[in-house]
């Protein structure tokens, strides 16, 4: 690809490595991206000693493109431990994988949250989807995720206490009507490896894939919107407020309804699942170590991270910082004090020994499009990257899944469409 202009819209995760791999292929690339900074939805604040990411977000570091694209011993990955506890009023229980996390062996054993059988077939479950790539998953026949787990022979009590709030937290949907494909390969990529997060916050991913484009020879410009991509015959061309830029093709990594609008592209998912973050601060850390904390009896909120307690650099030395989660439209339009009083009442039934008086908060993101909407069958009908008219691209997990991998997967294959088919011209 010698030679060749291409422009890349949007500096998110699938942009950032589709312009590395057509600028490794020789092209001249050059990105647009709306904000000041790097990362599309994966994006991190810091203030006043604190780590701050947009939303409560993981790395799951099994998910093979974040393998190819990444270095991550660069990004000094601080882990969750394997499993969760499962929380409710005057009681706590952890419920974690004996085969990676065997110090919780017992106390998984005498869970009572959940049944012998359910935590036997967890382990049948674990080798049914370890022996298949995603590809397979996301063509098998779908249905609810809570349909699967009752065709599976899953308890109620397993389903409610534990799989609604942790997949709730996965897919924003407590509900368990999302796509029981999204289930299945995220408890794969589980089972293989782990959940973590950048000691300088998931921005730091971003910010390497960032890199790597520019090494490869490509130009990022900040604060600089795509206004339009027009095609005429086999060439294109990207209006911005600053300059017009005729490219020989155009890969178009913006968000969902943005890339609809400049692409034509109906197809384009564009139905949201929201969710709502609110950052606390705490003086001593929660009692059981780095595991996610679920709310087994409601979704104010629907669980509750100890960010500092895995990753210490997220908060100064003298604070404990927690990541509570709520779901659905109606936390959209709560306001700070009411999401800080219904996650100080979550732990004080949680940890009846201790007083919570002192909880702060210190900051709180509404983000209103977190995911798109992926309920059975919805992948069938995902555009793919050859969908515009004429010489664009489309690049973002909604062509794949909502999703890390998805993000950073269909970046390769828009790099790849572009590859092939000036190849196939020339």
């Amino acid at each position: 690809m010698d030679d060749l202009d291409i422009a890349v819209v949007g500096a998110g995760l699938a942009g950032l490595v589709s312009a590395r791999h057509l600028a490794d292929a020789g092209a001249d690339v050059t990105v647009f991206e709306r904000r000041d900074e790097v990362g599309g939805r994966v994006r991190t604040r810091h203030e006043d000693g604190f780590t701050l990411d947009r939303g409560f977000q993981v790395l799951f570091t099994a998910y093979p493109a974040v393998r190819r694209e990444l270095d991550l011993d660069s990004l000094d990955l601080q882990s969750f431990s394997p499993g969760t506890v499962i929380a409710r009023p005057g009681e706590r229980s952890v419920l974690s994988d004996p085969l990676r996390d065997p110090f919780s062996l017992t106390d998984s054993i005498f869970n009572r949250e959940v049944t012998t059988t359910d935590k036997l077939r967890t382990l049948a479950l674990r080798q049914h989807v370890g022996s298949r790539d995603e590809a397979d998953i996301f063509a098998s026949p779908d249905a609810p995720i809570d349909d699967y787990l009752h065709d599976w022979g899953f308890s109620a009590q397993y389903i409610d206490n534990f799989v609604a709030p942790f997949y709730g937290g996965i897919t924003l949907d407590r509900s368990l009507s999302t796509s029981k494909r999204v289930f299945e390969y995220t408890f794969k990529a589980m089972s293989e490896g782990r959940i973590a997060l950048p000691a300088e916050g998931m921005v730091a991913v971003p910010e390497q894939l960032a890199d790597r484009a520019r090494d490869a020879g490509a130009t990022i410009r900040l604060g600089e919107p795509v206004a339009s991509v027009t095609v005429d015959g086999d060439d294109a061309t990207v209006e911005t407020e600053a300059r017009t830029v005729d490219a020989d093709a155009v890969v178009v990594a913006a968000d969902p309804r943005t890339a609809r609008r400049l692409t034509g592209v109906a197809s384009v998912p564009t139905t949201a699942r929201s969710s709502v973050t609110c950052y606390c601060a705490l003086d001593t850390p929660l009692d059981d170590g780095r595991k996610i904390h679920l709310n087994a009896a409601d979704d104010r909120p629907n669980a509750v991270a100890p960010l500092s307690s895995v990753a210490p650099s997220y908060a100064p030395d003298d604070r404990h910082l927690l990541a509570a989660t709520f779901l659905g439209s109606e936390a959209l339009d709560a306001d700070d004090a009411e999401l800080l009083d219904a996650t100080r009442d979550a732990l004080e039934s949680w940890y009846p020994e201790r007083l919570f008086g002192g909880l702060e908060h210190v900051h709180t993101d509404r983000i209103e499009f977190a995911q798109f909407a992926q309920p059975p069958g919805v992948h069938d009908g995902l555009p793919d990257a050859r969908d515009p008219a004429g010489p664009v691209y489309l690049a973002g997990d909604y062509t794949a899944w909502s999703s890390i991998q998805g993000a950073m997967r269909s970046g390769r294959e828009a790099a790849e469409a572009v590859d092939d088919d000036r190849d196939s011209s020339d």
